[in-house]
């Protein structure tokens, strides 16, 4: 998630009580596995996406995916 900002040894605040929109970071668990994603509800192909681009959109559909909560903060490791 560096195109968020979001580097290597960061701590990230998780809100489990928000409801999830269009164009928040989520930790999500996909097939049993947590993941850090950007979560895009479009028409087209509402799905989890990372800020990478090297990596394919995780459709929402046909795939076991449960929104586990909401990145509210990121805390930088100090360098």
């Amino acid at each position: 998630m560096t195109g968020a900002r979001i580097q290597p040894g960061d701590i990230l605040v998780v809100d489990r009580a928000l409801t999830a929109r269009h164009g928040h970071i989520v930790v999500a668990v996909v097939d049993g596995e947590m993941t850090v994603k950007t979560l895009r509800l479009t028409d087209a192909l509402p799905g989890l996406y990372s800020e990478n681009r090297d990596y394919a959109p995780i459709p929402l559909i046909n795939r076991d995916i449960q929104i586990w909560g909401v990145v509210t903060f990121v805390i930088h490791e100090a360098a």
